[in-house]
């Protein structure tokens, strides 16, 4: 088959209203968030076009114009027993900005009054509070002085105007994400006194939302990508494989508003609006996503490449089933039987075949990571039961060794972060080399040492990894 250019001579691309505004161009939003609007209107749901902008000055905003902002996204999976296969060319995604850039671009947008609702996903490191952050830089540093920014001169634009508020969905791995968002909207409001009546606008007129999503997305298929565009039989380099399961819970007020804005749920997805995510948080964070960040400094010292490597790694593959049945799943308060056979189908989803997921990709910001997913499973052990989380702290210590310059193993984290540990890093003395990093609060947000045996605990696993290997560490807590 001859293999065409990805471009709107090649294929009619519908002109869309631009609705959405989507902070991040990464493979996550682009086949979750930019694939399931498309669907929606296809079905004749919606009529929404998506303009992205790069969260930071260094980004993917070229390339996906360069492509026309065209793509596809690449399903393989395993439903009811049965491999399942799906392939979507997006044409939901009209541009893609620069704002650092094309700030005025950006800004006309932002100020359309066409658009309804953000989107965003900048990382668990993304919605962070920067103090003095320059709100009237073009633009600001930090995503929620972005939009503290966005929104104060939409209401000076509209003057106020009620119907011009917003609805603002993040898709960040904190929890209450978008409440977290909103709090420090209105901190950077405060800071900068940016009036009474502009926070009541933000405070009863845009609605944040807490969100919860699902949906394994390896990313680009860069080792069969010949094959697949061979297939495809277009050249696109921005292809998006991922799982064929995906779920998107939205909560907290004004959900209903988002629910007639972006009436996903009618277009047959899984979309569920709901008035609190906590549960399904709980859940879904606890179990999957911790047991991947658990899992990857684990596996990535035994050799492993992929989830399905580790899974099919005996030891590793008991040591999570374990640590989710003994310290996950007791800590959610919820029906124990019904979460066991929801954490059955979660882990489930790790042995498929299809779906290439590299542990050095999951790996991104490992340290936030899991601060937000593993440790409050920690506390709650410690705080609710009075016990030590063993095997969680178990893969904190995997972590530190895997980010002390010992291992053959380049990190994907905040450099300054990665650098002190490295730095202090002392073989001699684990149990100081552990207080010293865990104490460093530019790298963390809570205080890890609440669970009293943290440090003792950790120390003693980094000893037992660092002098035996990570192999044999791993039989030890079996």
């Amino acid at each position: 088959m001859a293999i065409k250019a990805l471009n709107k001579q090649n294929v009619e691309k519908p002109v869309l209203p631009i609705k959405i505004l989507q902070f991040g161009e990464g493979n996550f939003l682009r086949a979750f968030v930019d694939w399931q609007i498309d669907l929606a209107n296809e079905a004749g749901i919606m009529n929404h076009g998506i303009a992205i902008v790069q969260p930071i000055d260094k980004g993917m905003a070229g390339m996906l114009e360069e492509q026309d902002c065209l793509y596809h996204v690449y399903l393989e999976g395993v439903k009811d027993k049965k491999p399942v296969k799906d392939i979507r060319l997006v044409k939901s995604v009209q541009c893609a900005l620069n704002p650092y850039e094309q700030y005025e671009a950006y800004e006309q947008i932002f100020l359309s009054p066409e658009l309804e609702a953000t989107v965003s996903n900048t990382t668990e490191a993304g919605i962070r509070y920067e103090e003095g952050d320059d709100l009237w830089a073009l633009p600001p540093k930090s995503y929620p002085a972005k939009m503290t920014a966005l929104l104060y001169k939409r209401f000076k634009h509209f003057e106020g105007d009620p119907t011009k508020g917003l609805c603002i969905i993040c898709c960040e791995l904190i929890e209450n994400n978008g409440s977290t968002l909103r709090e420090y909207v209105l901190r950077h409001a405060e800071y900068n006194k940016l009036g009474a009546d502009f926070v009541e606008w933000v405070e009863k007129y845009c609605h944040f939302c807490d969100t919860l999503v699902d949906r394994i997305v390896p990313g680009f298929p860069r080792e069969n990508i010949a094959e697949i565009k061979e297939e495809l039989g277009f050249d696109d380099n921005l292809v998006v494989k991922a799982e064929f399961y995906h779920l998107w819970a939205i909560g907290g007020p004004g959900y209903e508003e988002v629910q007639r804005r972006l009436p996903l749920d009618k277009a047959g997805l899984h979309v569920i609006f709901m008035p609190t995510i906590k549960q399904f948080r709980d859940k879904k964070v606890r179990i999957l996503n911790g047991s991947h960040t658990g899992m990857v400094p684990i596996g990535l010292q035994i050799g492993c490449e992929t989830v399905m490597d580790a899974f099919n790694n005996a030891d590793l593959e008991a040591f999570v089933n374990t640590m989710v049945a003994e310290e996950v799943i007791p800590m959610i308060e919820e029906d124990q039987e019904e979460l066991k056979v929801f954490a059955s189908g979660i882990l489930e989803r790790f042995y498929n075949p299809y779906i290439r997921h590299l542990l050095k990709t999951i790996s991104l910001n490992s340290l936030s990571k899991w601060e937000t997913r593993n440790f409050p499973t920690v506390l709650d052990n410690w705080k609710k039961a009075g016990k030590v989380a063993e095997k969680e702290l178990f893969t904190f210590a995997a972590l530190l060794t895997l980010y002390s310059g010992k291992v053959d193993f380049t990190p994907d984290d905040t450099a300054e972060h990665v650098e002190f540990i490295q730095k202090v890093w002392n073989s001699d003395d684990v149990e100081a080399t552990v207080k010293a990093i865990v104490e460093n609060r530019n790298i963390w947000t809570v205080d890890f040492t609440e669970v009293t045996p943290f440090v003792e605990k950790v120390a003693g696993y980094v000893k037992v990894i660092l002098a035996e290997g990570m192999a044999a560490a791993l039989k030890k807590m079996l």
